[in-house]
């Protein structure tokens, strides 16, 4: 019998020990902690009684037992804001259409090539690209092909038509990104 009062001991105590104590009830965030003034020192003696013991564990209990934890003053963390991500591919067609404005230059062959290596670019990016955002990069690879094909001639047309879709896609890109 005195096993099993054993047993049942060490695991009331295993189960004590690794139940977190209760925390302190906290201050409020704002509130200022603060500590009792020391009492002036009077003329009259006073008898100071030494602090009884502190109670020790029992003899079942052989583990450790963690330490109270002492009162501190809650400091509240302030994190930087946090930036809007965002939409994939967002970051990828403006980087694209930066290139494009950058090597396009005057005449049709240098547009030509820049839009050809824009289509390519927005491709790429939406892969990276979902929903309405993956669908307006699409839109607007498809109209540098096109634009690519009107300035080389292998296909008939205005190619400042194409560059028109291209602004009002692009409208809707920037809009769709959260970048004005």
């Amino acid at each position: 019998m005195s096993a099993l009062a054993g047993a049942v001991a060490a695991v009331v105590a295993l189960v004590a020990y690794l139940i977190p104590p209760t925390p302190p009830p906290q201050p409020p965030s704002d509130a200022v902690v603060t500590t009792p003034a020391p009492r002036p020192s009077s003329p009259d003696p006073v008898t100071t009684r030494p602090a009884p013991p502190a109670p020790r564990p029992s003899p079942e209990s052989s583990e450790p037992q963690p330490p109270a934890p002492s009162p501190t003053r809650v400091v509240p963390v302030v994190s930087p804001p946090v930036s809007a991500v965002r939409p994939g591919g967002c970051d990828e067609t403006e980087t694209a259409l930066t290139a494009y404005r950058r090597n396009a230059g005057t005449t049709r062959s240098g547009q030509a090539a820049a839009a050809r290596q824009t289509y390519l670019d927005l491709m790429g990016a939406v892969l990276d690209a979902q929903g309405a955002v993956g669908a307006t990069i699409s839109r607007l690879a498809a109209e540098f092909q096109e634009l690519n094909f009107r300035l080389t001639g292998m296909t008939g047309g205005d190619p400042n038509q194409v560059i028109t879709d291209i602004n009002t896609d692009l409208a809707e890109l920037r809009r769709l990104c959260g970048s004005g």
